[in-house]
């Protein structure tokens, strides 16, 4: 597999020859858990499309490629072994308090690494208080922030906080390292991950940060038909006429009911389908937005409850929009049980929240809505169907290593 477990095996090899049959000990093979391949899966080189990497569209979109919002620091870049390892940790159960969850179990890969369920069960059967947020394509998102408040300022903060918290994993950092210390697959990964076999909730929060950045959706149906185009917003060939309907809806400018032109792209930035990035944020302290789910914010304030700012109520992150067909319920609180849902609460249900911004409200405070016809809203579902990555969702390099 890979240097270390060569060392392994060589050392057994030694073991045998200088020892008398009666001394002989058969080597425990470490990784007897697992399901590893001989040799690393490719984290660190991911084949970026051009259109990740190149900006295709006009001028007035004033936007940058996908790679120009990573959001991986120069101190933790993904590599072969630290994804692995990473890998590893995101499944493995008996890193929580009675070793019933992963922290894949909110986070299934055939649901596009979100959960099918409106709120995710804890290790003892309590519930979060939202909603699975999906992570595919976590690394393109500019602001670096996670959760759907934000709290987390970087994502090797956040991986850490569920094993902390004490409805999702119930563990202190202390008791997480001990769990892993005890396990005997876990020294060899540490190794060749970071030089030495010393397991310490840094190293544990840098692999998980590398694995859940390794997670990059380039083969769904909309990246192999933008691949034969130019522009994202010329008709693809690889799409029916419904579905480039709905991407032309999607992209293009639509003139609101308060008079302003709106689009889809202006919050689900680049073709990586994250964000937004404000060209002038200005005194805002986020970059994730209101889109009006409730005139007033009362229970759950959003990013408000991280920074404190008034302006920052009622805000949620923007997840990816990949894979958005196979990751129902929608929301925060996951209020919506279809994508149908969703596009009529942006067809007509938008509601006037005192943080609503343009396009969604004029400078006279009336609030926009898309006002889709029929044949609108289907065009969108269906375009919205083509960001589905199928491929990507069943690679071994991101299932279950302990089955």
């Amino acid at each position: 597999m890979n240097k270390t477990i060569a060392t392994l095996i060589l050392g057994a090899a030694v073991l045998i020859a200088t020892c008398s049959k009666d001394d002989i000990e058969i080597p425990v093979d470490p990784f007897a858990e697992l399901n590893l391949p001989e040799q690393y899966f490719n984290y660190a080189n991911i084949q970026l499309p051009i259109h990740y990497t190149t900006n295709g569209f006009p001028a007035q979109f004033q936007f940058q490629p996908a790679i120009e919002y990573d959001n991986t620091p120069i101190d933790n870049q993904i590599t072969d072994a630290g994804a692995t390892l990473g890998r590893v940790l995101f499944y493995d159960k008996k890193l929580s308090a009675n070793g019933s969850v992963s922290c894949a179990s909110c986070h299934k890969a055939e649901h596009g690494f979100s959960d099918p369920e409106i709120l995710s069960e804890g290790f003892d059967g309590e519930h979060t208080r939202r909603h699975s947020m999906g992570i595919v394509n976590a690394r393109f998102y500019a602001g670096g922030q996670f959760f759907w408040d934000e709290r987390a300022a970087t994502l090797e903060e956040q991986v850490l906080m569920p094993f902390q918290d004490d409805i999702e994993m119930g563990l202190t950092l202390s008791e997480l390292i001990n769990i892993a210390s005890e396990q005997t697959y876990y020294p060899p990964l540490f190794e060749d991950t970071f030089g030495d076999a010393t397991i310490t909730s840094d190293r544990i929060s840098r692999a998980l940060a590398q694995f859940v950045r390794s997670l990059v959706s380039t083969t769904s149906k909309y990246d192999q038909a933008r691949s034969e185009v130019q522009s994202p917003i010329t008709d693809f060939p690889g799409f029916s006429a419904l579905e480039n309907q709905g991407k032309r809806l999607f992209y293009l400018p639509r003139l609101l009911t308060n008079g302003v032109n709106g689009n889809c792209v202006g919050c689900h930035q680049t073709e990586a389908f994250v964000g937004p990035l404000p060209s002038n944020p200005g005194p805002l302290t986020t970059f994730a937005t209101s889109n009006g789910l409730d005139a007033m914010s009362t229970t759950d304030l959003g990013v408000n409850e991280a920074t404190g700012n008034t302006r920052d109520i009622g805000k949620f992150k923007f997840p990816s929009l990949k894979n958005i067909a196979i990751r129902p319920p929608y929301m925060h609180d996951g209020r919506f049980a279809t994508l149908e849902e969703v596009i009529d609460h942006y067809s007509s249900g938008i509601q006037n929240h005192p943080n609503l911004i343009t396009p969604l409200v004029n400078s006279d405070g009336e609030v926009g809505q898309f006002n889709f016809t029929q044949e609108e809203k289907d065009a969108l579902v269906a375009f919205l169907n083509t960001l589905t990555d199928s491929q990507m969702l069943a690679d071994e390099k991101y299932s279950d290593p302990f089955e």
